[in-house]
C-alpha cells in the first residue's frame, strides 16, 4: 500500500468483517473533497473536547507551568556560568597563582544552586502534570462509559463493540500519551526555545544573526514535516482502529467463523488491515527519520558557521573566549528543543486523530432522551395504551397508527409473521425507541415523561439472547436488583424452579458464569433469566420470543416457570411458538405493523382466521 492510498483512507470509519473489500478502489482524491469539507469542524469539535477536559485543572495547570518555568531558567543558567567561570573565574587562578579563588567558588557554588532548583522544580512539576493527566483520563473515560450507556439501542446497533472498545483503548491512550509525555516536551521546548533565543541575542547579537542562516531551510523541511505527519499519524489512528474492530467480531463470533470455515478469509482480512496499520506506521517513521536528522544536520552547520565566525571574533577581540563558549553551548540546547517538537507533534497528530473520533462519540444525543421534568410514578400498576402510534426506521414504516388498550395484569401474547412489528411493540413499551407519532402511556403517562429509574422499574423485558454477565449466579440473577439480599435470591430461583439445577452446580448460587454462561443448556440461562426478572419485580414484564431457541424438554421447563412469573402482573409477550401464546389472556396478530385480529385463544381459534391458521401450522409441525 503506498503513501497516497493512506492519505487517501485516513478519515474512513469502516465496520464490519468485509470493510477492507468495501474500501478497495476508493479513488483518493473522493476521499480528500470529504476530509477538506469536515476538517474545520472536526478540528473545532477536538478543540472543545480539550478544553471541556483540561478547564476544571486550569489553576494547576497554571502552577506547573510556573514550575517548569523556573525550571528552565535554573536550566538555562547553565552555559552562562560556564562562560562566567572561563572568563572570570580562571583568569584569576591563572594569574601566577596569586588570584583570589573565591570568584571560581561563587560561580561553582552559583552553578550547584540552580541544579539543585532545576531538580527540585522539576520533580514537582511531572508530580503535578502527572496528576492532571491521570484525572484528565479518568475524567475522559467516565465520559465515554457514561455515555455509551446514555446512548439507545440504535447507536449500540449500528456502532460496532469493536470501535467501542478501540475508544476506550487505544484512543484514550492517544491522549494519555499527550498529556503524560507531550505535555511535558511541548513546555519544556517552547520555554528553551525561547529562552535561549533570548540569552543568544544578549551575549552577542551579531552571532545570533549569524545562527539563523539556516533558519530558512528549517522552517520549509518543518512545514513539510507537518503537512504530512497530520496525514500519517491520522492514517495511523484509522487502521489501529479497524484491527481491533476486525479482530473483537472475529473472536465474538468464533463460533459462526469455525462452522462455516471462514478462518482463512478471516485471517486474510486481519493480515491485510495489519499491513495497512505497518505501512501506516512505516510512513509516519520515515517521517521522523527524516525530520529529525535534518534537523540535527541544521544545528551542526549552524555550529561550524558560529564557531568559524566567533573564533574571528575572539582573535579580533571583538568577544571573550567565554562568551563564545557559552554561546556554542546555548546553541547545540536550541536545536534539541526542536527535534523534541517533531516528536510532541507526533503524539499531537496521533491524539488529534483520536481527539475527533472521541468527539464525535460525546457528540452522538441519544435517540430516547431522558425527561427533563419527569413525573412521578410511585406505585406503578402496568395499564398500558398506544394511541395512534406510529414508528418507521427511516424511510420504512413499521407501525401504522396503531390503537391498543393493555389492562393492568392482563397478558396480552402478540403474534404474526417475521417483520410484522411484533418486537417493535415491545420496544416501544420498554422505550428502547420513541414513536414517530403518537403516544405509548404507563397508567395513564406518556413514556417520555417518566424518570428512566421509575421506567425500568416498572418494565422489564426478557429476550430470547440471554446475556449472563461474569461473576456466581446469585449475581447473575440479583442483576436488576443489587440490593436483593441472598435469601430473596434464592427465593426467586425457587419461584421460578431454577434452584434445583442450580443445587447441581459445582458450588451452587455461587457457582462463577464465565463465558456468557456457555456451561449452562438454553433452557437454564432462560430460568436464570426469568428469576432475575422475577426477584426485579415489575408491573410489566415483556417476553421478546424468550422461549424460540429452546428444545421441547427445555420448553416445558420453562412454561411452568412462566405461570408463576406472569401472575398478577401485565405481561406482553412476543411468540413465534404458539405453546407460549395459549396461556395469554389475550392474542393481539399483527399483520404489516396493523392489528387485524384481537381476542383471547379460544375466540381466536374458532374465527377461522390469520391466529386460526397459524395455530393449524402449528399443530401440524408438532405431529
Amino acid at each position: 500500500m503506498t503513501t497516497r492510498d493512506l492519505e487517501g483512507r485516513e478519515n474512513l470509519d469502516v465496520t464490519g468483517a468485509e470493510s477492507i473489500d468495501s474500501w478497495r478502489g476508493v479513488a483518493p482524491e473522493d476521499v480528500d473533497d470529504v476530509e477538506g469539507t469536515l476538517a474545520t469542524l472536526l478540528r473545532s469539535r477536538s478543540r472543545a473536547l480539550l478544553t471541556s477536559l483540561l478547564r476544571p485543572h486550569k489553576r494547576t495547570m497554571l502552577w506547573a507551568t510556573a514550575l517548569i518555568g523556573v525550571n528552565m531558567v535554573a536550566h538555562l543558567s547553565a552555559p552562562w556560568f560556564v562562560g562566567m567561570a572561563i572568563d572570570d573565574g580562571v583568569p584569576p587562578l591563572l594569574d601566577g597563582g596569586s588570584g583570589s579563588i573565591r570568584p571560581i567558588l561563587m560561580i561553582v557554588g552559583g552553578f550547584l544552586v540552580a541544579t539543585v532548583v532545576g531538580a527540585v522544580t522539576f520533580n514537582a512539576f511531572l508530580l503535578v502534570s502527572g496528576r492532571v493527566g491521570q484525572d484528565v483520563i479518568v475524567d475522559v473515560r467516565h465520559r465515554l462509559s457514561r455515555h455509551f450507556t446514555d446512548l439507545s439501542i440504535g447507536f449500540h446497533q449500528r456502532y460496532t463493540s469493536g470501535r467501542v472498545i478501540s475508544r476506550q483503548t487505544s484512543d484514550v491512550e492517544a491522549i494519555s500519551e499527550l498529556l503524560g509525555h507531550g505535555l511535558l516536551q511541548l513546555t519544556t521546548s517552547v520555554l528553551t526555545l525561547g529562552g535561549i533565543a533570548v540569552i543568544l541575542v544578549v551575549l552577542d547579537p551579531v552571532l545570533a544573526l549569524a545562527s539563523l542562516v539556516v533558519m530558512p531551510a528549517l522552517y520549509l523541511l518543518t512545514r513539510w514535516f507537518r503537512h504530512h505527519s497530520e496525514r500519517a499519524y491520522r492514517a495511523t489512528r484509522e487502521a489501529i482502529a479497524l484491527v481491533i474492530v476486525h479482530f473483537v467480531e472475529s473472536f465474538g463470533g468464533i463460533q459462526a467463523v469455525q462452522a462455516f470455515r471462514r478462518e482463512p478469509r478471516n485471517q486474510e482480512i486481519f493480515e491485510d488491515l495489519d499491513a495497512r496499520y505497518r505501512d501506516a506506521n512505516i510512513w509516519s517513521a520515515r517521517l521522523a527519520a527524516t525530520y529529525g536528522p535534518g534537523v540535527q544536520f541544521a544545528g551542526r552547520v549552524t555550529t561550524a558557521i558560529v564557531l568559524f565566525y566567533g573564533g574571528s571574533r575572539v582573535i579580533d577581540g571583538h568577544i571573550e573566549i567565554g562568551v563564545l563558549a557559552a554561546f556554542i553551548l546555548y546553541l547545540r540546547q536550541f536545536f534539541e528543543p526542536m527535534q523534541e517538537l517533531s516528536q510532541f507533534y507526533n503524539l499531537f497528530q496521533a491524539a488529534a486523530a483520536a481527539t475527533e473520533k472521541l468527539s464525535g462519540v460525546l457528540d452522538e444525543r441519544p435517540a430516547v432522551p431522558s425527561a427533563t421534568d419527569p413525573v412521578g410514578l410511585p406505585v406503578p400498576h402496568g395499564a398500558l395504551s398506544f394511541e395512534a402510534v406510529s414508528f418507521s426506521y427511516g424511510a420504512h414504516t413499521v407501525l401504522h397508527h396503531l390503537d391498543l388498550e393493555v389492562h393492568a395484569g392482563q397478558t396480552v401474547a402478540v403474534v404474526g409473521e417475521t417483520g410484522a412489528g411484533k418486537s417493535t411493540v415491545a420496544r416501544l413499551v420498554a422505550r428502547f425507541w420513541d414513536p414517530t407519532d403518537g403516544v405509548v402511556r404507563l397508567d395513564g403517562i406518556d413514556l417520555r415523561r417518566l424518570a428512566d429509574e421509575d421506567l425500568r422499574r416498572a418494565v422489564v423485558m426478557v429476550t430470547q439472547d440471554t446475556f449472563l454477565f461474569s461473576g456466581s449466579v446469585a449475581d447473575n440473577i440479583a442483576f436488576g436488583r443489587p440490593g436483593a439480599t441472598r435469601a430473596e435470591v434464592e427465593a426467586a430461583a425457587a419461584a421460578i424452579g431454577a434452584d434445583s439445577f442450580i443445587g447441581g452446580l459445582p458450588q451452587g448460587f455461587d457457582t462463577d458464569i464465565q463465558a456468557k454462561g456457555a456451561c449452562l443448556s438454553a433452557g437454564q440461562r432462560q430460568l436464570l433469566a426469568f428469576a432475575r426478572a422475577f426477584l426485579a419485580d415489575p408491573a410489566v414484564l415483556i417476553l421478546d420470543e424468550a422461549t424460540s431457541s429452546l428444545d421441547i424438554p427445555s420448553e416445558r421447563l420453562v412454561q411452568r416457570a412462566l405461570r408463576t412469573l406472569l401472575a398478577d402482573r401485565t405481561a406482553i409477550i412476543i411468540a413465534h411458538r404458539l405453546t407460549t401464546v395459549e396461556i395469554a389472556d389475550r392474542v393481539l396478530v399483527v399483520d404489516e405493523g396493523r392489528i387485524v385480529e384481537d381476542g383471547s385463544p379460544a375466540e381466536l381459534r374458532s374465527s377461522g382466521g390469520d391466529y386460526a391458521d397459524l395455530h393449524a401450522a402449528w399443530a401440524d409441525s408438532l405431529v
